[in-house]
């Protein structure tokens, strides 16, 4: 079959690619890169078009013709594609274009729906009436992913659950872990739930979007704040959005909802990428079951209580100023104070009795279905949302992001799992969440989508150790490693478990002992989803495609730095020179009592002020002989010790070179509730209904 190319000019390439939704990858003419580019290849009755990276183009100007610089079977990363999807290089779909004597084969262009993820070669398929593919092959598979995020204390049950009185009963965990690639040091980028998943979802650290905290509040306190994850931040769920991708979250989001109005929903996830949420906008808390002791911070109701008495009394000094003739304060001044005070005292009174309802709440896309939540139906009611998901959206490339309500506290369960595990409530709900996870894969499964979907686990954060009633430990645990939630610094507040799972692809049973990161999600999804990572802002992530595949041997970072708040607590230098890891923490916390390794008394370790330790001799600790963080090297024991510290200041240097000013999510006026944002499903304050009547589980 004879071959050859035809050159496309600025405006061919425009008509193709807007069938492919990527016109979007050429809002700069003058520089294509990281993204592909269609070429035609015409033969003696007919035409189909290959998809090649624009790394093999050189250079476009708008004068200038585009030509390819080699053959498709030579195009790739280093050097050459992927083995996998050699087979589809010359794929021809049968599509029946018509086509006049002497027309160029770009008038009746269309694209397949099938994108090919992977590799250097993609192929959409053209060809004429009549004209047999070149190799007669079934459509390419449409590449999906699968998220699972569990909240906190997962750690150690996935990576070291014997010899520490650990749940054992996780089949489907333990099957991902078998069948996939376990990273033994992934890690959070923030230790609290808030900033971590705004990490996760952007693969930038959290303080770059206004995520992270200056002050006490490190996470997002009411649905009725304004504060929340900003509008132009990208998502990998909308880098996969534009490529075609249908993309759900059912959970936990927590990233904020409204900004000025209750109905404008710009922290909401369907302003984020996702085209379909069903879940909370919110977190669990203690006071999202009754009977439960608040969970809000004493400490910021104190606070909200006293701001309202210091409102109250300046309302009436300006009052009495007015009235007297004392000052010249006009009566709008006192009304604006006044209407602070308010509420500021609302704020406080609804702090004491209303949380459950203003905080704990069940939506679908926009619309609140369920308020207050109840929580034992709150499982099978997302088991039944993701399995739909699933199933709707089968013949498709997808993306959905399952962010478990498990095993958080207050750890509410089904009946069926309540006292079923040795373990308390704490086991309990963790083999309810490996239920959950089985449930989601039987699906992935039933419906012949395991080859072709690729499943990621882990947690947000390490136990919190805090977390206790009377001698049960409710919030998990760390094992060897030190601390726990709420320490950015500390090994057991940051090291989570990760799995990979994707048959064919990625090697089962793997292990990788390189330090990666929650961040690395986005620039890994969007590279196999066909993406293009943001120019304009830094993305900390990394790709771990050739990790994972073991085309590489180690981790694309060298440095990993670790916060607490807005502070830099600790830098993770991997040395890949020696293998070494390196960690040097520059601030701890005061542990409570002495040696207790948690702040026992609070809800967390705070990152600032009087509870922390600043090291004028940093502490350094070989993470690879020292996981647990126990021996602190010093100029006696370790010859390197000036060098590594040289070496990570430098570092350090170089990385506050990167951060920017941006406006603080987590500010008291975001943070503070106000009843005109308020999510509610009946006329408020009246807010309370139960839209979901079927809450029979799928599966008995």
């Amino acid at each position: 079959m004879g071959m050859k190319t035809v050159s496309l000019t600025w405006d061919h390439l425009i008509t193709l690619y807007r069938p492919l939704r990527l016109e979007q990858c050429f809002a700069h003419r003058k520089r294509l890169t990281n993204t592909n580019i269609i070429i035609i290849i015409t033969t003696f009755s007919g035409c189909f078009s290959v998809v090649i990276p624009i790394f093999q183009v050189r250079e476009w100007r708008p004068s200038e013709v585009i030509y390819p610089r080699s053959h498709c079977r030579e195009v790739g990363e280093e050097g050459g594609i992927d083995p996998r999807w050699s087979e589809f290089q010359a794929w021809a779909l049968a599509s029946k274009v018509e086509r006049r004597e002497g027309e160029t084969c770009t008038a009746g262009a269309r694209s397949s729906p099938y994108p090919v993820p992977l590799g250097g070669c993609r192929v959409f398929g053209l060809e004429h009436e009549g004209l047999a593919s070149p190799h007669p092959l079934s459509p390419p598979p449409a590449f999906s992913c699968f998220f699972l995020l569990s909240p906190a204390s997962l750690l150690l049950l996935l990576q070291r659950p014997e010899g520490r009185g650990r749940p054992r009963r996780t089949p489907n965990i333990d099957r991902l872990a078998k069948e996939g690639v376990k990273l033994t040091q992934h890690l959070a980028a923030a230790p609290l739930c808030t900033p971590s998943r705004a990490a996760f979802l952007t693969g930038r650290h959290a303080f770059r979007s206004g995520m992270e905290a200056s002050n006490g509040y490190r996470v997002l306190q009411w649905n009725g704040g304004s504060g929340g994850l900003p509008i132009n931040e990208t998502t990998f769920a909308k880098i996969l959005q534009q490529q075609g991708y249908a993309t759900g979250l059912i959970g936990k989001w927590h990233q904020g909802v409204n900004c000025e109005s209750r109905n404008d929903s710009c922290h909401h996830p369907l302003n984020h990428g996702f085209d379909f949420f069903y879940g909370m906008p919110f977190t669990l808390i203690n006071d999202c079951q009754i009977g439960k002791p608040p969970h809000m911070d004493a400490a910021f109701r104190a606070k909200l209580w006293f701001s309202t008495q210091v409102m109250v009394l300046a309302v009436l000094t300006l009052t009495l100023s007015k009235v007297t003739g004392l000052a010249p304060v006009s009566w709008t001044v006192i009304l604006g104070c006044g209407l602070l005070t308010l509420l500021f005292f609302l704020c406080w009174y609804s702090s004491l009795g209303f949380v459950r309802y203003w905080n704990c709440l069940l939506m679908r896309n926009y619309e609140v279905t369920q308020q207050p939540m109840v929580l034992e139906k709150a499982a099978p009611l997302m088991l039944k949302e993701a399995i739909s998901f699933i199933q709707r959206n089968r013949k498709g490339p997808f993306l959905l992001f399952v962010s478990l309500l498990h095993v958080h506290i207050p750890l509410v369960t089904t009946e069926r799992f309540r006292g079923k595990s040795k373990h308390g409530a704490y086991g309990d709900s963790v083999e309810e969440m490996d239920w959950l996870i089985g449930e989601i894969l039987a699906t992935i499964e039933e419906e012949g989508l395991t080859n072709r979907t690729l499943t990621y686990f882990t947690s947000d954060h390490g136990g919190h150790l805090e977390a206790r009633e009377g001698v049960s430990q409710l919030g998990g645990w760390n094992g060897r490693y030190k601390g726990g939630k709420g320490m950015g610094g500390w090994e057991g507040g940051i090291r989570v478990p990760g799995i990979f799972r994707w048959p064919g692809v990625l090697p089962a049973g793997g292990v990788i002992d390189e330090p990666t990161s929650l961040m690395d999600i986005l620039p890994t999804v969007a590279s196999l989803g066909g993406g293009t990572l943001p120019r304009d802002r830094v993305i900390d992530g990394q790709d771990l495609m050739p990790l994972l595949k073991g085309a590489v041997q180690h981790s694309p970072h060298e440095f990993l730095f670790h916060y607490c708040g807005k502070h830099l607590h600790a830098v993770r230098w991997h040395q890949k020179s020696s293998g070494a890891v390196w960690k040097v923490h520059y601030v701890t916390p005061v542990f409570h009592p002495e040696g207790a390794g948690a702040c026992y008394g609070r809800e967390i370790c705070p990152c600032f002020g009087a509870h922390v330790t600043h090291h004028d001799l940093p502490l350094l600790f070989d993470l690879s002989g020292d996981p647990s963080e126990a021996n602190p090297l010093s100029p006696a024991t370790e010859p390197l010790f000036g060098t590594v510290l040289e070496r990570v200041e430098r570092a350090v240097e170089a990385h506050r070179r990167t951060i920017t000013p941006v406006p603080q999510q987590f500010s008291l006026s975001n943070i503070v509730w106000r009843p005109w944002l308020q999510p509610c499903c009946g006329t408020f304050p009246f807010c309370f209904c139960d839209t979901e009547a079927d809450l029979s589980s799928p599966r008995p």
